[in-house]
């Protein structure tokens, strides 16, 4: 089987290291994408062990978990991140906690703002301080009435 057997016999080592990469690199992306693979092999894991008397029947099994789990690992496909994008983000309202270090006005904003929106007005916060922050909701509230 040369190149491909080998690559299948160590692939747990190489997501393991790049895996470790991610968690060391300064940006979220390859995180989220990291993540996203983790918890869904854990589900496939999950399924393995509850529906195993079925599977021993399927001997094209153990295949398909490694295609899956190639098309969700490997940068050309990127399919645990394409599973986030579309599909848990979508349902799952992840990040609904605000620091309590804003105020109540701020926070409550902050909480019905999707994730990206609120990452981007926390750091707008922290340049600017936590009074322009309020004066863009005034102007907003201002504008709001206008229409």
């Amino acid at each position: 089987m040369g190149v491909l057997g080998a690559m299948a016999r160590n692939l747990d080592a190489l997501i393991g290291y790049a895996s470790m990469r991610a968690i060391e690199s300064p940006s979220t992306l390859d995180d989220q994408q990291w993540l996203t693979y983790w918890v869904l092999y854990s589900f496939i894991t999950l399924f393995e062990l509850s529906f195993w008397k079925v599977l021993q029947w399927l001997p094209f099994w153990p295949y398909i978990k490694l295609v899956f789990c190639l098309w969700l690992v490997l940068p050309i496909f990127n399919g645990a991140a394409y599973i986030y994008e579309n599909f848990v983000r979508k349902y799952v309202k992840v990040g609904s906690y605000v620091s309590s270090s804003y105020p109540d006005g701020q926070r409550k904003v902050l909480q019905m703002m999707s994730l990206d929106a609120r990452k981007s007005v926390e750091q707008y916060i922290e340049r600017y301080g936590p009074g322009a922050f309020d004066r863009v909701v005034k102007a907003a509230e201002k504008e709001a009435k206008k229409h």
